[in-house]
């Protein structure tokens, strides 16, 4: 194998590698984010009297301390990756953005503490004091996703940084680079997707329960917390969509064109549902007319870059970015109506939507809460490609050059499945022996030793 074909191998393999480690972790930091804020408003529910409540905010976390815990395995990959996998990325720029990775590390390992005091406060601690105790949990979540997302977001849109003669960063400024152009409009986007994530993912569960038969309230109530969260946030994350999407217009106009299938520039673009780019035409594809110079900039006569103004060795996989980007779109949609449909129900009756075919989408949700979040994360990595820094280092020149990426690819595929196992043999050994449980806790009532009284209460 000459030079050029272990190039080629290696970038394949790494991205492949990347790709999967990173669709496996995104997953379990949207729950890190977003579900400890939802198992503390069940618990703020519980200590004022719903004893329901306060059971699956025992229970919740728990779940929450087993998804940390892998969690904590796949980022930990995930970070020993970016120097085994990227050698070029981090040798030339890891000057300027460690410092958010030092930060998010410090977020870690607040969140790692206060996920331990909150877990073993159950008995332990008042009411109000252990409620607060899992406030840090959810900050440092937030925290750790900004710290992680400014990364990537300073990788679309490069910024704060002076390179000298040699290639090698002579100057930094930490503050442009943390704040950089694209920061807000994607910590926003991703902070909201992971509560969305976590919202729809954890209402599924009680909705298959409830198809099964098993509406008694403690079931209501787990999936009302959940859901009710999630279905607030979508049609808020429709609008950042949508300002996302104009703001890389803007940004990157080639990742753009691909997302929309704009092949040249002009003005009265159409927006293009399906399709796929095959011999430099879109096929396949339903037109509306104009569409996207009106999202873009509020009128039709609103230019849009095309694909024709790079070579074609500039351009990311189109139909890749493409689809990606109708999935995510599609799959946000329909979930937006899924919660209109919720709310409307319960403005008029205050309950759920009586037919079943309400409980089936919704034990569909999270899957297609899941497909929005990586379709996503297809349309923000693919479509940036062939840079891995924008317009600043190509995705080739930051590749090793080590023999042997395929096999730690399969080594990281089966450790991960069997992470994956054991997660899921835990999590079921867990949801069992809560079935078979006639009261909430057999450990007894949380806080008997500390009485919910009026002074116990928020």
């Amino acid at each position: 194998m000459g030079p050029l074909d272990l190039l080629a191998s290696n970038l394949l393999a790494a991205r492949q590698q990347m790709a999967f480690t990173l669709g496996f972790h995104i997953v379990l930091a949207s729950m890190g984010v977003a579900f400890p804020a939802i198992t503390l408003i069940a618990h703020y529910r519980g200590i004022r009297g719903d004893e329901v409540a306060l059971g699956l905010a025992r229970r919740w976390s728990k779940v929450m301390a087993v998804l940390f815990a892998v969690g904590v395995v796949t980022g930990t990959v995930l970070s020993f990756e970016l120097g085994i996998l990227w050698p070029g990325l981090m040798d030339r720029f890891g000057d300027v953005f460690g410092l958010q990775f030092a930060i998010e590390g410090i977020f870690f390992f607040t969140e790692a503490i206060f996920v331990s005091i909150y877990l073993l406060g159950w008995d332990r601690l008042p009411p109000r004091l252990h409620l607060l105790s899992g406030l840090p949990i959810v900050v440092a979540g937030l925290g750790g996703a900004w710290a992680v997302v400014t990364v990537n977001a300073w990788m679309n849109t490069p910024t704060g940084y002076t390179l000298g003669p040699d290639g090698q960063i002579v100057d930094v400024d930490p503050w442009a680079v943390m704040t950089n152009d694209a920061m807000l409009y994607e910590v926003v986007h991703m902070i909201l997707a992971a509560y969305i994530v976590a919202g729809f993912l954890v209402a599924s569960v009680y909705a298959v329960g409830m198809l099964k038969g098993r509406r008694d309230r403690h079931h209501r109530v787990g999936f009302l917390i959940p859901f009710t969260v999630a279905a607030i946030v979508t049609p808020i994350q429709l609008i950042v969509g949508d300002t996302v999407a104009r703001q890389i217009a803007s940004d990157q106009p080639i990742k753009f064109a691909a997302q929309e299938l704009v092949l040249e520039t002009g003005d009265h673009v159409p927006e293009t549902l399906g399709g796929l780019l095959v011999d430099d035409e879109v096929r396949f594809g339903v037109d509306i007319p104009d569409l996207a110079s009106i999202l873009v900039g509020g009128s039709p006569d609103t230019e849009i870059v095309g694909l024709d103004t790079v070579p074609p060795d500039d351009r990311p996989p189109v139909n890749i970015v493409h689809l990606a980007f109708d999935v995510m779109v599609g799959a946000g949609t329909a979930l937006a109506l899924l919660a209109a449909w919720f709310g409307l129900a319960w403005w008029r009756r205050r309950d759920l939507p009586r037919s079943r075919w309400f409980l089936r989408a919704a034990s569909m949700a999270g899957l297609a809460a899941l497909a929005a979040l990586w379709s996503g994360w297809v349309v923000t990595e693919v479509g940036r490609q062939p840079w891995i820094v924008y317009e600043v280092m190509r995705t080739e020149e930051a590749v090793t050059d080590a023999d042997g990426l395929w096999f730690m690819f399969a080594a990281v595929v089966a450790l991960y499945a069997a992470l994956a196992a054991a997660a899921i043999w835990v999590l079921r050994l867990m949801a069992a022996r809560w079935r078979s449980e006639t009261a909430p806790d057999p450990a007894g009532v949380p806080y008997e030793r500390h009485p919910r009284d009026r002074r116990a209460r928020l």
